[in-house]
């Protein structure tokens, strides 16, 4: 095997990997109720999907695993956690020029690791900055799953 195919050979796992476990991740945060291992598993899952993507995405696959990160610990009810991955969220949208669904997602992460504080200023500030943003959102459908999103915060 020669080392370019090993390299892409790698890629391939990393990629199938931070897939994989984003799926995963999916499927428990959709749960209804969980127990204390699926909350573990889901929070290292959201940890790795976002670790091999950073060995093989892209600066938008990289700013959805930190807000998938900080969606799981805002359902966890873990403030410091969802804030810190919100935030880079937002600091890679906004460092790399993404915008559209990705932008507005971050200012939602923002608000809804807020609403964990119970800090209403922050919260509503997020809200706002969510709502322009989504206003910005090209595609319809991505627009609509934004709004309905925001109104579970």
């Amino acid at each position: 095997m020669s080392t370019k195919d090993n390299q892409n050979t790698i890629k391939e796992f990393h990629r199938k990997c931070a897939v994989n476990l984003f799926n995963q991740v999916w499927d428990l945060l959709q749960k209804e109720t969980r127990n204390t291992m699926e909350d573990d598993t889901m929070i290292h899952a959201a940890h790795a999907s976002r670790y091999h993507w950073g060995i093989v995405g892209k600066e938008e696959n990289l700013a959805r695993g930190e807000w998938q990160i900080s969606r799981v610990y805002s359902v966890l009810k873990k403030s410091e956690g969802a804030i810190y991955h919100a935030q880079r969220c937002l600091d890679i949208c906004l460092e790399n020029g993404i915008g559209d669904w990705d932008l507005a997602f971050a200012y939602e992460a923002l608000a809804r690791a807020y609403t964990i504080t119970d800090d209403i200023e922050e919260t509503n500030k997020y809200l706002k900055l969510a709502n322009e943003a989504g206003e910005k959102i090209k595609d319809p459908k991505d627009k609509e799953v934004l709004i309905k999103d925001l109104k579970t915060v």
